[in-house]
């Protein structure tokens, strides 16, 4: 059967089978998102910030042993043409002796990490965490299979299905045991129900493990990926290892759950996203206009969805926290603020990953991902003497610097250039700052319940947006794209009830 595996996605329209994708990712994620802040409120009001902090404390080394394992190799899967059979059983077989060897590294090294944090009970949950780490090598193959493919109806379905049973599992665990054994009991069933659902939805098998031709090159690709993995690992997770080492678990706890709360849900837009658009780009490589549109209709189509909420929520973070999470929580406020202002430029920056993988410019990315770590370094150093809210503000500062730096440098070549985004974007992101001091100079006339508050705050920074962008070329073009996919989605949901009430 696997050597008549088709690799490919069948002949058809590009556009149709993203314009698919991105309804399927866009349904999921609609749960996806519910799930993850339903985690969020649910398991903060069942276990202590405490609780929290120590599954925190644990996170970048899971978060370093996991991009290890990787080793770029399910991006090398998706984007080699002519992908053979024996290619992808070399790349299954890595990414399996690669998962194991780490997960024993894991149970060596896991008194060392307690030592570290001088808690004991960190070593028994970094052990347990190997458990995890084995079985995410067993999949990845089989879920880069289903992404080069296309088949993103499988991808959300099986996404959703790990989600909803991560939270399931996480909460029974609490209400019966309320410690921090309950996050990596959710962990664990998120992790080992999505591996063997890729591989019943992927239909391909390994054979004997064998090398293959090409297998250098594919980690050479692989390598460039790690590389920039590894550089940004540091930029994503140095901020809690020093805020667990210097102010403890309680520090770490409120800022791990304002951090949870708000980019959480931005990266739940960003990377389902990219599982369509790497795909698709790369197949767009020799059509520079074609590309172009492609990726800034996508982009400011996001940008449009997720950063008027952003503002909205940085804005009434008084009134969020302790509504999400309990009055216990009211300390996250002020940190979940300060990263608000990150989370304005964030969904603008992580899309250039796209650009750098899908055009093979993996070494580049790489050295992006070095200066990524050399601006996050310099920033919790700096913001470390003030606690967690003085790393989260250092944190945001940042991300204003690096951001004309890094569209500068990759619009060095390709067929995006700085301009083409700073036309296009700027609009949005200035439009989404102003409606962020909108709200705030709002917040005296807002509905005194906190659930209408919020809404009325929402709706306040979705419409001065929209107002805000309407004067120029680029807004009016991302509201029209906006309401015909709103349109067209209208018309697909009629049809369908249309259907199911004439069968019924």
């Amino acid at each position: 059967m696997s050597g008549q595996y088709q690799f490919d996605p069948p002949q058809g329209s590009l556009r149709a089978s993203v314009g698919r994708g991105a309804a399927a990712i866009a349904g999921s994620q609609a749960v996806m998102v519910a799930t993850q802040m339903g985690s969020v409120i649910i398991l903060s009001r069942l276990l202590a910030p405490e609780e929290f902090g120590l599954v925190a404390m644990c996170a970048p080394v899971l978060a370093l042993i996991g991009m290890l394992q990787d080793f770029g190799l399910v991006q090398a899967t998706v984007q080699k043409p002519n992908l053979r059979h024996d290619e992808v059983n070399f790349l299954f077989w890595v990414n399996v002796a690669l998962s194991v060897a780490l997960a024993l590294l894991l149970l060596l090294i896991s008194p060392l990490v307690a030592l570290f944090y001088q808690e004991p009970r960190i070593g028994p949950l970094i052990a347990a965490m190997a458990v995890i780490v084995a079985a995410n090598g067993l999949g990845a193959q089989h879920a880069a299979l289903l992404n080069r493919r296309m088949e993103y109806g499988r991808i959300a379905i099986i996404g959703v299905v790990g989600a909803v049973a991560g939270l399931a599992t996480a909460t029974v665990w609490a209400l019966v045991q309320p410690t921090y054994w309950a996050l990596f009991g959710g962990q664990l069933a998120g992790t080992l129900l999505p591996a063997g659902l890729m591989w019943i939805a992927s239909r391909w098998r390994p054979g004997m493990p064998r090398g293959a031709e090409g297998g250098r090159a594919l980690i050479g690709f692989g390598a460039g990926i790690t590389g920039f993995n590894f550089a940004n690992f540091f930029a994503r997770n140095l901020d809690n290892v020093l805020i667990g080492r210097v102010w403890g678990g309680a520090q770490l706890g409120l800022y791990d759950r304002a951090y949870k709360l708000l980019l959480m849900p931005l990266n739940q837009v960003a990377n389902p996203l990219s599982k369509v658009m790497i795909p698709a780009l790369s197949r767009m490589l020799d059509e520079p206009g074609r590309y172009r549109s492609a990726y800034l209709r996508v982009l400011t189509l996001s940008l449009l969805l997720v950063l008027p909420g952003v503002a909205a929520a940085t804005a009434l973070a008084g009134l969020l926290i302790p509504f999400a999470l309990g009055e216990q929580w009211a300390g996250s406020a002020p940190i979940f603020m300060a990263l608000g202002f990150a989370g304005l430029l964030q969904p603008l920056n992580n899309p250039a990953g796209w650009l750098f993988i899908s055009q093979g410019r993996s070494t580049e990315f790489m050295y992006w991902g070095f200066a990524t770590a050399a601006f996050a370094v310099v920033a919790f150093v700096l913001g470390l003497p003030y606690g967690a809210l003085g790393v989260a503000v250092a944190y945001a500062i940042s991300e204003y610097i690096k951001t004309p730096v890094l569209w500068l440098y990759i619009g060095r070549r390709g067929a995006v250039r700085a301009g083409d985004v700073a036309r296009t974007c700027a609009p949005l992101v200035v439009a989404a700052h102003a409606a962020l001091g909108l709200v705030w100079l709002a917040r005296p006339w807002l509905s005194e319940g906190r659930v209408e508050a919020l809404l009325q705050g929402a709706a306040l920074a979705y419409l001065a947006t929209i107002l805000l962008i309407a004067p120029f070329p680029t807004g009016r073009e991302v509201l029209r794209e906006a309401w015909l996919l709103i349109r067209g989605g209208l018309i697909r949901l009629r049809g369908l009830t249309i259907r199911r009430a004439t069968s019924g």
